[in-house]
């Protein structure tokens, strides 16, 4: 599955960005889709997924829990990651990835997801 991530840019600390992730080559039907971020000269980190697509289970890192919502539109087979109450922390290059064969424990490592999309960058300023 090909993955393209985009909604990126340069927003004051406050406001919100939608990102979006879409894929082409397989459905997201049963993939669980991640989306992490890596800082300037910070590993990549995870910041929330939908386990097994459809299921409707979703998993948020602490950092962003209350702020961003992962959701999907299956008809479009897009991704999003609505991001609300910026803060410079945010700061990162923002990836989607896509796994079809996800285990619960392992959704927010991103060494287990085998598809990943080109990064979007996410610039919060004070």
């Amino acid at each position: 599955v090909q993955l393209q991530a985009s909604g990126g840019g340069l927003v004051q600390a406050g406001a919100s960005l939608r990102l979006s992730c879409a894929a082409s080559g397989r459905t997201f039907s049963r993939q669980t889709i991640g989306w992490f971020r890596q800082a300037p000269g910070k590993e990549r980190e995870f910041v929330a997924a939908i386990f097994r697509y459809n299921s409707g289970s979703t998993h948020y890192a602490d950092s962003v829990k209350g702020r961003f919502t992962i959701s999907g539109n299956n008809a479009k087979n897009m991704v999003y990651l609505l991001m609300n109450s910026l803060r410079p922390e945010d700061t990162a290059v923002y990836y989607c990835a896509a796994d079809p064969s996800m285990i619960l424990s392992s959704v927010r490592d991103s060494h287990s997801y085998a598809y990943w999309g080109q990064g979007t960058l996410v610039t919060v300023s004070s």
